[in-house]
């Protein structure tokens, strides 16, 4: 199969394994890939699983029609990948390996009778190969997924060559579509090195790919837009569709019964999504990749000999190995004569970031009892109250408690210049009355949103919570409005002004009609009544004090002299910072800058 005019696809289809790497079920099977870039010089990428050797030799053979290989690159030496290096090595002696020292030591590991001398090529990370038109790069990918990873970008054709990266399970001649697999396969054998997942994606951002190829699953051409959107998600455990999951185990069926019920109410209360897991039962991989794949899981089990059910046990231990946080998270717990569950699950999670423990939990003794009805109930409107909030027909559009959520916190205001939604970060935002109800708004005069906002007179607030990443940050602090679409790639909720509000990481927003303008200088104020204010969740604001201690990466300074900015970590070298100098990011002034030291 033809990738680009010199590159052809070599590998095989594997539809006689049932279990990946001994564990994983793979109904549609497994493909492992191998290619050869046809040159000046030919160069073989990686070789295929043991038993395919004869397969694979026939393909390499085919795609050489009578030329000898010169190089054979060898990214990473699991041996789904890896075993045929001595048999290709038998049939074309002359082929120089090309791999880096990591993979050299491991590969003399697996075959301890080769004899490579004079016959390595070692690379490090950045070192490129010509084959004559094609120019290869070599980046380094250590613990994506083993030590030794290394992947290949060719400049020529715009290809790069993954490794393990942007694989999944099942064979290109299946068609099954590609998140489902690909998320279970990421999550199961990668999922643990998110932070190490994460700086080849930033790699991978400043080379103009065009095709990607993965050790295993399809060759991808298009839409891989979506495709590294689905591996930054993942690799940084993000929320990648809003809902609820529900894993439970259940000895008698009241346990189960228990599930059914919260199913039931979270389905009225028009959660978007409800998926249920009895892990005794459902593929253990399936259940954890849903698991990282919603925002909110609820876990439901018994108490079984003063501790929980071993599904439930296993399920919970396959989260914490995979780096499991950034989640809201519900107990149900059944126990006739000693609930120990909720404390055994409570303790198993204590480790994991950032996770969001349900005020409402619901424990069984043997069987429902009306008042566990009633903490179902509970339970459901809790983990929907931002679903019913951004729901024009189930929402509270006059919920002045949303006022309570103003602090000297982080927002982002909305607006819209007649052709195009804007939004920005502000840190000014104070309820001056409640009778009426006033609210000011300073707004930096530099920024494009308060030109907007003083032509239009309508904003939106938007309460940023706790649960709001640094990318929010950059999206709406560290660029203008002038120049980007801010919402490109945002869900559009809008609120009843035309406006829109953000539909995460906010726990309430107030739509807000601008009374009163003060000129201030530097700023401006808006001082303004509410027309519309809504609850989202109870999660607590994002101060200014909790962005600069959990969420504000580290500046760089190491080696550096100069000034470092207090809001974006922008570093100023020199000995002097000018009085109106103006951070190129946030756009504050030096009076946010400090020296380092």
């Amino acid at each position: 199969m033809e990738i680009a005019k010199d590159i052809l696809y070599v590998g095989v289809n594997d539809h006689h394994i049932d279990l990946f790497e001994g564990q994983y079920t793979v109904p549609d099977g497994m493909s492992y890939n191998s290619y050869v870039i046809k040159d000046e010089k030919t160069a073989v990428m990686d070789t295929v699983d043991a038993n395919f050797t004869k397969e694979w030799l026939y393909n390499i053979g085919r795609a050489l029609d009578g030329t000898k290989p010169d190089y054979l690159i060898i990214q990473h030496m699991e041996p789904d990948h890896s075993a045929n290096i001595y048999n290709f090595m038998k049939e074309y002696p002359d082929t120089t390996i090309v791999a880096n020292a990591k993979t050299f030591a491991i590969m003399e590991n697996f075959f301890r009778d080769m004899e490579l001398e004079g016959k390595k090529l070692t690379v490090a990370s950045g070192d490129t190969l010509s084959l004559g038109k094609h120019e290869l790069t070599f980046v380094f990918a250590p613990m994506v997924h083993w030590p030794e990873v290394m992947v290949t970008y060719d400049s020529t054709d715009k290809v790069l060559f993954s490794a393990d990266a942007f694989g999944k399970f099942g064979t290109p001649d299946v068609q099954d579509g590609w998140d489902d697999e690909a998320r279970r396969y990421y999550i199961g054998i990668v999922g643990k090195y998110g932070a190490q997942a994460q700086k080849l994606l930033k790699v991978a951002a400043g080379l103009d790919i065009e095709i990607i190829c993965p050790l295993h699953g399809p060759v991808l051409k298009e839409n891989l837009a979506h495709y590294i959107e689905k591996y930054n998600i993942w690799s940084s455990y993000g929320v990648e569709t809003e809902g609820v999951m529900i894993a439970y185990t259940s000895v008698y069926g009241n346990t189960r019964k228990a599930v059914e019920v919260l199913e039931a109410k979270l389905k009225e209360k028009k959660c978007p999504n409800v998926v249920v897991c009895d892990l005794a039962r459902v593929d253990m991989s399936e259940a954890v990749a849903n698991a990282f794949r919603y925002g909110k899981i609820v876990l439901a089990t018994t108490t079984y000999n003063a501790d929980i059910f071993p599904y439930m046990r296993e399920f919970i231990e396959h989260l914490t190995e995979r780096n499991f946080q950034n989640r809201t998270i519900g107990l149900i717990e059944n126990g006739s004569w000693a609930s120990m569950a909720g404390k055994v699950m409570t303790e198993m999670l204590s480790k994991s970031k950032n996770i969001t423990w349900l005020e409402n939990s619901t424990k069984i003794m043997s069987s429902l009892s009306k008042e566990n009805e009633e903490q179902l109930e509970r339970m459901a409107e809790e983990l929907c109250q931002e679903y019913v909030a951004q729901s024009d027909e189930s929402a509270d559009k006059n919920d002045l408690t949303a006022l309570f959520k103003i602090g000297y916190g982080l927002y982002v205001v909305t607006s819209n210049d007649g052709t195009r939604d804007n939004g920005l970060i502000v840190n000014t935002v104070t309820q001056l009355t409640d009778n009426p109800n006033r609210v000011a708004v300073g707004i930096n005069k530099a920024n494009y949103s308060h030109d907007v906002i003083k032509k239009t007179g309508v904003l939106n607030v938007n309460c940023l919570s706790v649960e709001a990443p640094f990318s929010v940050f950059e999206n709406f602090g560290f660029q203008s409005g002038r120049d980007v679409d801010k919402f490109a790639d945002w869900k559009k909720l809008r609120s009843d002004n035309g406006l829109l509000f953000l539909p995460k990481y906010i726990n309430a927003f107030m739509s807000l009609k601008v009374e009163q303008y003060l000129d201030l200088g530097s700023h401006g104020f808006f001082i303004c009544s509410v027309t519309e204010a809504r609850v989202m969740s109870d999660k607590e604001t994002m101060t200014y004090t909790y962005y600069q201690k959990n969420v504000k990466p580290k500046p760089q300074t190491e080696g550096k002299k100069g000034f470092v900015c207090k809001i974006c970590g922008y570093v100023y070298e020199g000995d002097v910072l000018p009085d109106d100098f103006i951070c190129p990011l946030c756009k504050h002034g030096v009076a946010d800058f400090e020296p380092i030291v």
